[in-house]
């Protein structure tokens, strides 16, 4: 059966938004709203700098429609540390702070890793083993997002496919496009929006995308995130590729 593809954005406070993707006079509180009206998803990147309180995820996920979803973005202090397999209480303490609340609007996890480290095989099949199934009875689907070239290896590749995690593709200057094994679902991370182009990427590299997308929806779900590069341009590049799929 084929998957749902979901289109969004990087957060949604973003003050260039505003009179632009945002109506003039839009509350800053109905923005996340306005968000789960035109888009599909949104990562959340709040949870990559501090723990949030579980009334605020459950806010979260009432203020979006049935059928959206929210990537989380997990903490920097379970990726950013030189041993990985010392995560675990970090993991810990990242899964348990209310993300659970997301209830069925929580997409995937997004374990996002600096552009320094490399693929140390048995440090990050440790890491892989700490990565909770599901907490407080939702399941959790993991995304694995490397920045350094030693991760385009078959050894990584096959241990995130045992794993049951989606290795993200990355449209990016520096970082590898690394195309990780089907596992039921894909993670796109599309960072070179361009200022000089209405809706962020070409209209052909968008109708590019949306093909991308098709294709890797005929096994499993797929999350698309326009990310980063001119950073005003996203909401309309998301929404552009939002038309281009239909």
């Amino acid at each position: 059966m084929a998957g749902r593809i979901r289109v969004g954005i990087g957060g949604w406070v973003y003050e260039p938004w505003r009179g632009t993707f945002y109506p003039a006079g839009l509350r800053q509180k109905d923005e996340l709203a306005h968000v789960g009206q035109h888009l599909t998803a949104t990562e959340i990147n709040a949870t990559y700098y501090s723990s949030q309180k579980p009334a605020t995820f459950a806010g979260w996920a009432k203020a979006v429609p049935e059928g959206f979803r929210f990537a989380v973005k997990a903490s920097r202090y379970c990726t950013n540390r030189r041993v990985l397999a010392e995560a675990g209480e970090s993991i810990t303490k990242f899964t348990g702070q209310g993300i659970a609340e997301l209830g069925d609007r929580l997409g995937p996890i997004l374990w996002q890793f600096m552009a320094t480290k490399k693929f140390d095989p048995d440090d990050f099949a440790a890491f892989l083993k700490l990565l909770p199934a599901s907490v407080d009875g939702v399941p959790l689907r993991h995304a694995l997002e490397v920045r350094h070239d030693s991760f385009a290896d078959p050894a990584f590749l096959a241990m995130a496919r045992d794993a049951g995690a989606a290795v993200v593709f990355a449209d990016h200057d520096e970082y590898p496009a690394i195309i990780g094994h089907d596992v039921g679902f894909a993670y796109m991370r599309l960072m070179r929006t361009q200022a000089e182009e209405p809706a962020g990427y070409a209209p052909a590299a968008i109708e590019g995308w949306a093909d991308r997308a098709r294709s890797q929806a005929q096994v499993g779900d797929v999350f698309a995130f326009f990310i980063s590069g001119a950073k005003e341009r996203n909401p309309a590049a998301a929404q552009a590729m939002i038309v281009a799929l239909k």
